[in-house]
């Protein structure tokens, strides 16, 4: 029990303000270096792996709101406003998390999500596609929140803004390009690229959405498929893994014929514990002979004496 707190604490406290600290002697062991961005870039490192989860809500509301000073929000009474609030009523709550809805009036094919459970929908997206199909999507945002991806994108924006302070506190031109992306935080999280798993995990929990709330599960089909209409250049699709290989999986799903991520992941632990269980009994049987073996040896050589 000891060395398990022990090894906890190392990893959730130490480790972390070790790697903080290193940051900084290594910039301020070398000449020329900016003290002041050297510590700032230490703190950094260390908040990076350190944020609360309530530290985490708090930075994503800050950056939600920032991107709604920046962005033409659509008012309650623009035929934006009112469709998504058509859509998502009274939908505000799920799965232990608070979400708030909005359209940016821009004509970007594009929507995102924060941490704080801050959804944002282009109304280029809206333009685009049906009811249904926006639906889903806004059921992978909030997979992309629930299923924890944009904390993990909000803690690695920390960790590059280390790393560029860390750059900006030498001279030379290196430091002037790394100064210029200072405060990019809201920047890296709105651009920020999801991997292939999580895009996928969200689309699962976008399918799951659709049908929790009894709508067509074949809408987060052609949503994916209008996507990837848009073309190889577009830059939603530089972003995102390929639509229409996401739409294939999604139907195979929908056909029973492919499962999602998570219950491969179920299927692979439950089927790993069950060849831990029989490896325990093929052990514990081979031991058992073992003793056996060695018991009835003993008991030989004591008739024998």
């Amino acid at each position: 029990m000891r060395e398990r707190i022990a090894l906890r604490v190392w990893r959730e406290r130490l480790l972390p303000l070790l790697l903080a600290t290193g940051l900084v002697v290594l910039l301020t062991g070398c000449e020329n270096t900016d003290m002041q961005l050297a510590t700032e870039a230490g703190v950094d490192a260390f908040k990076a792996v350190t944020l609360s989860d309530q530290d985490v809500v708090e930075l994503a509301g800050k950056s939600s709101t920032l991107m709604d000073n920046e962005h033409a929000v659509a008012p309650a009474e623009n035929q934006y406003a009112k469709r998504l609030r058509s859509l998502v009523g009274d939908l505000h709550e799920q799965d232990g998390y608070t979400f708030n809805y909005k359209v940016y009036l821009r004509d970007e094919v594009n929507a995102f999500a924060m941490a704080d459970g801050s959804i944002r929908i282009f109304s280029g997206l809206m333009d685009m596609l049906d009811d249904g199909e926006l639906r889903f999507v806004i059921g992978h945002e909030m997979g992309h929140i629930v299923k924890q991806h944009t904390a993990k994108q909000l803690r690695l924006a920390f960790a590059a803004s280390a790393l560029r302070k860390g750059l900006a506190a030498q001279e030379g031109a290196v430091a002037d390009i790394a100064r210029s992306q200072l405060g990019g935080l809201v920047q890296r999280l709105t651009a920020a690229q999801f991997s292939q798993l999580e895009e996928k995990v969200a689309d699962d929990y976008g399918l799951s959405f659709l049908k929790a709330q009894g709508y067509a599960p074949e809408d987060a089909v052609s949503a994916l498929n209008k996507l990837s209409a848009l073309g190889s250049g577009h830059s939603f699709l530089s972003s995102h893994p390929d639509p229409a290989l996401r739409a294939e999986r999604i139907n195979l799903q929908i056909q029973g014929k492919a499962l999602s991520v998570e219950e491969t992941q179920e299927n692979l632990l439950s089927m790993m514990k069950q060849k831990m269980i029989e490896w325990y009994s093929l052990l514990r049987d081979m031991v058992m002979g073992l003793f056996k073996s060695l018991a009835g040896q003993a008991d030989i050589k004591r008739g024998v004496t």
